[in-house]
């Protein structure tokens, strides 16, 4: 079975660039408009736009710095005055900070943590009368290959407290807003094609031998919003090869 998002609206963050673009794109291809949330790329946020509608939907851009709290809600006020209803929320955006884990200052750890968990909830808060009155409300959070093994990543520190943070609240919103008609799931990535730090010799990793493609996140979405997967909520779904399997995996 197949997605039909016909008549949907989807909000997919950072989605100017990147997974989020392709993500917005694989939704509309599946027939849903989608307003395309940027913070600082607005050039390519028009072109997602203007791609969007080429394929026959409606789509709208629209800006809002996640690092600052009160954005998030009003990021759903405009998306909602612009569209007058909401269906699917993507929680794409995700602040990446690489380095030591001291190095970064408490304003920066805070930062990170505001972007890729506080807005996510902040966001999935204000949009629940819409997601409800919908009577198909759907959350959809982005996590990691790994994200449930809780080992640590000390270079990653502050994005792999955000992400596992993420997966509770996901799990957590998934029995609170069941009983409205939302559902709540998480797709976690391994490595992308398109990820800044993909290992060279990726087949030493992933046990499928490539990394992950647009493509096969885009799949998993469209699965959980397509007839099989409508009596799921609370999920994470892992699209990463095998990456990650094993705890000698999540050492490396």
């Amino acid at each position: 079975m197949t997605a039909d998002l016909a008549g949907r609206v989807a909000l997919v963050t950072g989605a100017a660039k990147r997974t989020g673009r392709g993500l917005a794109l694989a939704l509309a291809r599946a027939g849903a408009d989608v307003v395309v949330h940027y913070g600082r790329s607005q050039p390519e946020a028009e072109s997602a736009v203007a791609e969007i509608t080429s394929l026959g939907r409606r789509a709208w851009a629209l800006s809002a710095d996640l690092a600052t709290p009160g954005e998030a809600e009003r990021l759903i006020e405009a998306a909602l005055r612009a569209v007058g209803r909401l269906d699917l929320l993507v929680n794409n955006v995700g602040n990446y900070p690489l380095g030591e884990p001291l190095d970064q200052t408490p304003d920066e750890f805070r930062a990170t943590l505001e972007t890729n968990l506080t807005a996510p909830y902040a966001l999935i808060r204000a949009a629940v009368p819409a997601l409800a009155a919908s009577g198909m409300g759907h959350v959809i959070n982005l996590g990691y290959a790994g994200v449930e093994h809780l080992v640590a990543n000390p270079r990653a520190m502050a994005y792999q407290i955000s992400k596992a943070g993420l997966l509770v609240l996901t799990r957590s919103l998934a029995q609170a807003l069941g009983p409205r008609n939302i559902r709540v799931n998480m797709v976690s990535p391994g490595h992308l094609d398109n990820s800044v730090d993909l290992p060279e010799a990726i087949e030493s990793h992933v046990p499928l031998g490539r990394p992950a493609q647009i493509d096969d996140v885009a799949g998993a979405l469209l699965f959980l919003l397509s007839p099989a997967g409508a009596y799921i909520t609370g999920a994470n779904i892992e699209v990463a090869g095998g990456y990650r399997l094993s705890l000698a995996d999540a050492l490396t």
